[in-house]
Order: structure tokens, then C-alpha cells, then sequence
């Protein structure tokens, strides 16, 4: 499964004025990512703004991709939630035939302890699937503890990669260190995309990637191939915009960079709303420079 390695981008759901779901735009985000360098395409993460679409939605959305994609590059499907049994019964269910693994998100709002975070997970793991482990406590509530996800990744092979997301990079640090052979971390934070790497991660799950995929794909090549300064080079230039795209959540700044490229219209589902004006000019202002 060493083929997620690199940049995966999270990609956004495109919407038309009226709010359907926009699907020329997503054929020109998708092409644009596969002609500028990107490892691989994650469908229905959070970014998508999935808790928004219906299931109809969710369906036609993974189709399209599917399709545009024609096998190009590898794809990841986001199924999480903070039912197990549900979200069991559905990677069960998904046709994952099209799909190098499953993308699944920590239970949220319920707050499980460690050893029902680990539970959960070894639910997940008995559907025989690949899955992706992601950890996103500013998002869930719960941090998955360092000792939590070793002990997931020693017991069960398919549980082959997290995505890791806490506020704290030395947690980051402690799996790379201690992960046994054939388990992988990516970082789930943009901006820690190059020390994870050069501390052994396999790359990112990016959102700024989908709109800078040539920058940030040549990021995390160049430290894989031990160019630091050359990496660090990149890494100043894009921190900036970075910082700027998370400033009032995902993915209204990233939707703004995309509009701004003409990739898509600027539109976001409630509860989630446009950036504000202002950040708007900022965010412009940024893309100017770069």
C-alpha cells in the first residue's frame, strides 16, 4: 500500500449558486490535480463538506471522481462516524472496488475514552478493509493517543496508516519512532507536512495541496529525496496562504484560492459559510505574492 505516499489532497465539493453539486467544476479540480503532481485523491473527507451531502449525493460525487480519475491515480474514500456498528456496516456495504483504502475519521461528539477509541477501531479493522486511521482532535473531541494507535497498528495489519492530525507535532514524532514495519503516518496538518516528512512520514493529506498540487507535491519530493533547504525553500513560501486558508475553517479559504484560480465557484453549504470579505483580500493578496 506504499503507493499513498506523497501528496493526497483532500478535495472540495464544487457548488453551483443554487447549491447543487457542481459537477464541471469538480472534472477541472480533479484534472488540475492530476496534471500538477498529485499523489492521490481523497473523496468525502471533511473537506468535501460530506456532512452536508446526501447520501444520493455522496454517490454521484464518488462516481464522478471515479470516472474522471479513469485510474490515473489512486483513490482514497472517506467513511467515518461516530457509530461504529453504522460505520462498519457501511465500508461493508461500499463498493471500494475503484479504491486503495478507506479514509476514517476518529467517533466524534461522544468523546470515547482510549480504549474505545481502540474498540472502534478494531471493529473496523475485522471488515478486512485497508483503512486509514485519522486522528483530528480539533475537529472530534478526542485525541487518539500516541500508545493507542501503536497498539492498533502492532494488532492489526490493515489499520496500515494514519493520518495524524493533533495540535502536539511530538506525538507525530513518538509513532514514527516507535511504528512497526509496514504502518505509515501522513500528516493531517498542512503546515507539518515537511518535518513529518523528514522525520519518516510517507507525506500529507493536504487541502492547500488541491490548489498549489505543483508546489506542494515538489515539497514533499524534494524531502524524500533529502534536500531540506531546497523543501524549506517551498515550505516559507506557501506557510503564509497556508495559515490564511484555515483562518474561519475548511474549506472556506480554500474554496476562495479555487475561485480565485477559476477552478470553482465560491459557494459553501450551511452551516458553513464564504470567507468574510476581508479575509477574502488577504487570502487574495497572498495568492498575488506567491
Amino acid at each position: 500500500m506504499s503507493n499513498l505516499k506523497g501528496v493526497g489532497v483532500a478535495l472540495v465539493t464544487p457548488f453551483n449558486e443554487d447549491l447543487s453539486v457542481d459537477f464541471d467544476s469538480l472534472t477541472k479540480l480533479v484534472e488540475f490535480n492530476i496534471e500538477n503532481g498529485t499523489n492521490y485523491l481523497v473523496v468525502l473527507g471533511t473537506t468535501a463538506e460530506a456532512a452536508t451531502l446526501s447520501e444520493e449525493e455522496k454517490k454521484q460525487v464518488t462516481e464522478h471522481i471515479v470516472k474522471v480519475n479513469n485510474g490515473r491515480l489512486p483513490l482514497v474514500l472517506g467513511i467515518g462516524g461516530n457509530n461504529t456498528m453504522e460505520v462498519k456496516k457501511q465500508i461493508e456495504q461500499a463498493d471500494l472496488s475503484a479504491f486503495d483504502a478507506v479514509l476514517s475519521v476518529s467517533p466524534y461528539y461522544n468523546k470515547p475514552n482510549q480504549e474505545g477509541l481502540y474498540q472502534h477501531y478494531k471493529v473496523l479493522a475485522g471488515t478486512g478493509k485497508k483503512i486509514i486511521i485519522y486522528n483530528v482532535p480539533s475537529r472530534t473531541g478526542q485525541n487518539i493517543e500516541a500508545s493507542t494507535t501503536l497498539r492498533l497498528a502492532k494488532e492489526f495489519s490493515n489499520l496500515f496508516l494514519i493520518k495524524e492530525a493533533a495540535p502536539n507535532i511530538l506525538q507525530y514524532f513518538d509513532i514514527l519512532r516507535q511504528k512497526p514495519d509496514g504502518f505509515n503516518l501522513v500528516s493531517g496538518d498542512d503546515e507539518y507536512t515537511l518535518p513529518v516528512t523528514l522525520a519518516g512520514g510517507n507525506g500529507v493529506i493536504s487541502v492547500i495541496g488541491q490548489g498549489y498540487p505543483k508546489e506542494f507535491s515538489t515539497m514533499v519530493q524534494l524531502a524524500f529525496d533529502g534536500k531540506v533547504k531546497e523543501a524549506y525553500e517551498i515550505h516559507n513560501k506557501l506557510v503564509e496562504i497556508t495559515r490564511l486558508i484555515f483562518a474561519e475553517g475548511n474549506p472556506a479559504g480554500i474554496k476562495t484560492v479555487l475561485a480565485e484560480k477559476g477552478i470553482i465557484k465560491n459557494y459553501l453549504r450551511l452551516p458553513l459559510v464564504a470567507a468574510s470579505a476581508g479575509l477574502q483580500e488577504k487570502i487574495k493578496a497572498e495568492m498575488a505574492k506567491i
